[in-house]
């Protein structure tokens, strides 16, 4: 359609124009390949450039208000003069700017003379000649196509400008189908990343665990710097319960008071969202000083609330798109439902924990306690009439043990019909757990083995990321590895390259194999973890034949 509509255009033009059409059916074709859109717009601006013999060119892609810029994608300025330049145009004022407001075709011999000019920040290139085209995408403005210094110091001809229309015009459609594509994508990850929640809140495991792995799937969904899971705190605000970042433990426990303005928002169940946290004067944590658009979401379901999910980015990125705000939404509503289906399924855990105890107290009292009693009885009659000095005694001290024994069982009692607070889980035990729950998808259980004192020498911190490792270890191997063997070791007896004593993980599997072109998202996890923490994280040959499979190594310092 396009390459139709650019013929029409070029009929009865020059033989100049005509003879760049093969030029502009290239530029056409290599436009409209590939789905992925920031890809999609770095190619167009390289073509435009290519097309325009320009030394510059940018796409500034405008915001849903219609008033700036969410991205600024360029072409021929490296890394460290973007770098040098710093903060990319918002495009509220100058030149960009203006093209926004009217988004029409713009040609200038000299930039820098026309009164809607703004000046360029320091370190940026001098540029005089320009050309600037609107992109549509579905008869809706997208952005504008920029091409500055045309080569040889000449500016910019007719021929340029029908050339760039059209492929202006050919951009609009690609960047529709590239939107689709990723928003369809990124529609997929949420809903996996809500299914992975779930899994996690549902499977009875510890409700630290399962707020970690809210956090990191938020982060890792919204591309943010952190993933910040609050709960409400008993002396009034919110406090933070759940990090997933950098340097977790400088937030983890931190209380956001009551009289902040985003945490009465967040307990009303309305959502919050800021281009920029740090300058926000809603927020009154220092916590928020280093970052910029920030995504704030009450988890509320059933009409409670019962905690909020927070999403920041690094100062300086792009704000967060309305798509993207209303999946993130939907996911923590998804997560706040999990979290109430989770506590229902405690409470029915503890209550049939509670009405077991009642009834092995019941058993312990009406049953057990009689019939010791009865027995005691009958050995103080046999005690009276024995004549045996020996017998009399023997007789009394087992009465004597029996009543110590009595009284032993009726404490046991007395403390199963106050029920007790449980004791947390060991590490031990929560590894058996994750391998057991392995055991479902898999088919099969996994072989274990311990080395050393694992409950009583590896850090809350270290254990909690261990368990979070272990975990992604055993999904990668059913998802991925095709095992029909795992093997799961966890020793706290190594010592580390530093000398220091640590505690390694290793999985191994008998699988496929890591294949060149996999993805890599769920070792960089592991790597993140086991460095945050001063350790590393490494794979190698499995256990099958001839090196067969995988061997995940994850270590870390023990405190």
């Amino acid at each position: 359609m396009a390459a139709t509509q650019a013929t029409k255009s070029l009929h009865g033009l020059s033989t100049e124009l005509t003879a760049r059409v093969p030029q502009l059916l290239e530029a056409m074709r290599s436009v409209g390949t590939g789905l992925e859109l920031h890809s999609t717009l770095d190619r167009i601006c390289e073509t435009a450039a290519e097309l325009a013999d320009a030394r510059y060119a940018a796409i500034g892609v405008v915001d849903t208000e219609g008033r700036g810029l969410s991205d600024f994608v360029t072409h021929g300025i490296s890394p460290e003069l973007s770098r040098k330049i710093g903060h990319r145009p918002d495009g509220k004022r100058g030149l960009l700017g203006a093209l926004i407001s009217h988004s029409d075709t713009v040609r200038l011999a000299d930039l820098t003379k026309d009164p809607r000019s703004a000046g360029f920040p320091a370190h940026h290139p001098p540029m005089k000649t320009f050309l600037g085209v609107p992109i549509r995408v579905q008869g809706e403005i997208f952005g504008n196509l920029y091409l500055a210094e045309k080569n040889g110091g000449v500016e910019f001809n007719d021929y340029d400008l029908h050339m760039v229309r059209v492929l202006a015009t050919e951009a609009g459609i690609a960047i529709g189908n590239a939107r689709l594509y990723e928003a369809a994508t990124q529609r997929e990850r949420w809903i996996d990343g809500s299914v992975a929640v779930t899994t996690a809140l549902l499977s009875g495991g510890d409700a630290d665990d399962a707020l970690s792995v809210v956090a990191e799937q938020a982060r890792r969904l919204a591309d943010s710097a952190a993933g910040i899971v609050l709960l409400p705190a008993e002396e009034g605000g919110m406090e933070i319960v759940a990090v997933s970042a950098e340097n977790p433990a400088t937030s983890l426990g931190v209380v956001i008071p009551a009289e902040s303005p985003v945490v009465d928002h967040l307990l009303r169940g309305e959502p919050v969202f800021t281009d920029d946290a740090s300058s926000d004067p809603r927020m009154i944590s220092r916590l928020t000083s280093q970052y910029g658009p920030c995504m704030m979401l009450p988890l509320h379901s059933g009409g409670r609330v019962l905690g909020a999910l927070v999403t920041p980015r690094a100062r300086g990125k792009r704000p967060f798109t309305e798509a993207e705000r209303t999946l993130a939404t939907q996911f923590a509503s998804q997560a706040a439902l999990a979290l109430m289906m989770a506590e229902a399924q405690r409470d029915r855990e503890r209550l049939a924990v509670f009405e077991d105890r009642d009834r092995i107290a019941r058993d312990l009292h009406d049953l057990v306690i009689q019939r010791l009693f009865a027995t005691g009885m009958m050995l103080e009659g046999a005690q009276r009439r024995s004549i045996v000095p020996e017998v009399r005694d023997g007789v009394g001290k087992a009465v004597d043990e029996l009543d110590v024994t009595i009284q032993e069982i009726r404490t046991a009692i007395f403390a199963l019909q106050q029920g007790p607070a449980e004791a947390p889980s060991g590490l031990r035990t929560r590894v058996l757990r994750e391998i057991n729950m392995a055991a479902v998808p898999l088919g099969f259980k996994p072989a274990h083995r311990f080395l050393g004192a694992i409950d009583t020498v590896v850090g809350e911190l270290v254990g909690k990321n261990l368990i979070a490792a272990l975990r992604e270890a055993l999904s990668n191997a059913f998802r991925h590895a095709e095992a029909s063997r795992i093997e799961v070791v966890l020793d706290c007896t190594v010592t580390l390259p530093d000398g220091r004593a640590g505690v390694r993980l290793e999985v191994a599997d008998d699988g496929v194999g890591i294949p060149e072109s996999g993805r890599r998202s769920g070792l960089r996890n592991l790597r993140r973890r086991a460095e945050s923490l001063g350790g590393t994280s490494s794979y190698g040959p499995g256990i099958g034949d001839d090196g067969g499979g995988t061997t995940l190594v994850w270590e870390a310092p023990l405190q």
